[in-house]
C-alpha cells in the first residue's frame, strides 16, 4: 500500500497544482516515506518550493516529553527555512506564519483518538487557512486504532485543545477524513484536498488499521507501538489521575498502577464487575518503577493491557471501557482512593483534568457513584457511538 506522501511523490500529476507555489509542511518525526526518508527531504528533492515548516505538540523533532512543554520557533539549519511551533507561544497559526506559504501540506501520523492534539491542530490550521485564503492538503496516513468507535461525545462548552469538536474519544477516522468532517461541520470556506492512501484496509488482520509492512515510528515520545495506539483511547485518561500511566518506563500508556494498589486484586475486581468489557484483550499484573513523572523512583504494582497477540479481538476490544473499568475496580477496592489528579491540564484551569479529557463529567460521575453499574455507562455511551458512526459515514474515504 501507499501512504499519501508516497503517492504524492510518485505521481507528477498530483504535484502539478503545487508548481510555482510556496509550500509549507506540518510534520514530525513519523512523517517519513516508505523508505524512511523524512517528508521534508523527499519533498524538496522532488522539486517543491518548501518555504516554511510547522510543528505540532512535542515539536517537529518530537523531543518534548509531556503535556504543556512548549516548542520554540527556529530556523532549520540545513534548509534555512522558518520552523513555526503550533505548541509554543501560539496554538493557532499566526498571520505572520500564514504569510509564508500558499499551500500547506499536513503529513502527521495520528493515533485515532480525539484527545491526541494533532486532531485539534488540523482544525486550527483549516480555520486559519479559511481566514487567510490558503489551501490545505492532508497527505493521509492510517489510523492505527482502526474503524471502531467508542466513548462519550464532547459536550457543548467543553471544547479545548484536546477536544476540537463533538466526536467521541475513539473516532475511527483518518486525519484526511476528519478534515472533511471539520470543513462540513464548521462550514469552513477553504480549499481542502486529501491525497488519499492506496490500499489501506482498516479491517484486515493482523494490523487492523496499521499495515504490518510499514515501520512504526513514534509520532510523539510516548507513542511507542501499535499496542499503545490501540489502548490509548482508554489509557490517556490516566493523565487525569494520580495513577501512573507508565511515563518514565519503556511502555508508557499501555499500563496503569501505583505503589499503593494490589494489581491482582484490581484485575480480579475488573473481571467481577464487567467481564464483558474485557473481551478482546488480556490483562497482566506487573511491577514497574518510573524513572520520572508520577511516582518516580517508587516501586509500583500495575496492570498491563495487551491488545495484541493471538487472543486480540479487534472488533471486541473496548479500550475506553477497559480503563473506565480499571478506575471502577480501584474505587470499589479503595473507596477513599485519591484517584482524580487536580492540576491544570492543557491550559484548562477551572476543570478537573479527567473531565477535560472526557469532554464532560460523565465518566468521572459513573466511576464515583457506588450504585452505578456497567449497563449505566453503556446506556449513556451507546447512543453517542451510534450517532457518530452515522455522522462520519459520508466523510469516509476507505
Amino acid at each position: 500500500m501507499k501512504f499519501g506522501i508516497d503517492r504524492l511523490l510518485a505521481d507528477p500529476d498530483l504535484r502539478k497544482p503545487l508548481e510555482c507555489k510556496r509550500v509549507a509542511l506540518l510534520a514530525h518525526p513519523a512523517s517519513v516515506t516508505a523508505d524512511l526518508t523524512h517528508s521534508l527531504d523527499a519533498l524538496i528533492a522532488a522539486g517543491l518550493d518548501i518555504s516554511a515548516m510547522f510543528g505540532p505538540q512535542h515539536g517537529v523533532r518530537g523531543d518534548l516529553q509531556d503535556n504543556m512543554m512548549e516548542s520554540p520557533d527556529f530556523t532549520d539549519p540545513h534548509y534555512n527555512i522558518p520552523v513555526f511551533s503550533l505548541y509554543g507561544e501560539v496554538r493557532r497559526p499566526s498571520g505572520q506564519s500564514m504569510g509564508t506559504f500558499d499551500t500547506i501540506l499536513i503529513d502527521l501520523q495520528d493515533v485515532g483518538c480525539r484527545i491526541y492534539t494533532f486532531v485539534t491542530t488540523l482544525l486550527y490550521v483549516l480555520e486559519a487557512a479559511a481566514a487567510h485564503g490558503k489551501a490545505v492538503w492532508v497527505l493521509d496516513r492510517p489510523n492505527p486504532a482502526g474503524r471502531p468507535v467508542e466513548g462519550l461525545t464532547l459536550l457543548p462548552g467543553w471544547e479545548s485543545f484536546v477536544g476540537a469538536g463533538p466526536m467521541p474519544m475513539r473516532h475511527g477516522m483518518t486525519l484526511g477524513e476528519l478534515g472533511h468532517w471539520f470543513v462540513d461541520h464548521f462550514k469552513l470556506d477553504v480549499d481542502y484536498r486529501v491525497i488519499a492512501m492506496d490500499g489501506w484496509a482498516p479491517d484486515a488482520a493482523p494490523g487492523f488499521g496499521w499495515p504490518s509492512e510499514r515501520v512504526w515510528i513514534n509520532p510523539s515520545p510516548n507513542a511507542a507501538n501499535v499496542n499503545m495506539a490501540r489502548a490509548y483511547a482508554g489509557t490517556v485518561m490516566l493523565e487525569g489521575t494520580n495513577l501512573s500511566e507508565g511515563r518514565g518506563t519503556t511502555r508508557p500508556l499501555e499500563l496503569f498502577g501505583a505503589p499503593d494498589v494490589d494489581a491482582k486484586a484490581v484485575i480480579a475486581a475488573m473481571h467481577r464487575i464487567a467481564p464483558q468489557w474485557l473481551t478482546g484483550c488480556r490483562l497482566r499484573d506487573i511491577w514497574f518503577q518510573p524513572t520520572f513523572h508520577k511516582h518516580a523512583g517508587k516501586l509500583c504494582n500495575g496492570v498491563f493491557i495487551h491488545a495484541e497477540g493471538a487472543t486480540y479481538d479487534h472488533a471486541a476490544f473496548k479500550p475506553w471501557r477497559v480503563q473506565a473499568l480499571g478506575f471502577k475496580a480501584i474505587r470499589a477496592l479503595y473507596p477513599d482512593y485519591d484517584l482524580w489528579r487536580d492540576f491544570p491540564y492543557e491550559y484548562e484551569f477551572d476543570k478537573l483534568a479527567i473531565d477535560v479529557i472526557n469532554a464532560g463529567p460523565g465518566l468521572r460521575a459513573w466511576v464515583d457513584d457506588a450504585t452505578a453499574q456497567p449497563g449505566d455507562l453503556d446506556a449513556a455511551t451507546a447512543p453517542d457511538e451510534t450517532a457518530w458512526t452515522d455522522v462520519r459515514r459520508p466523510h469516509l474515504l476507505y
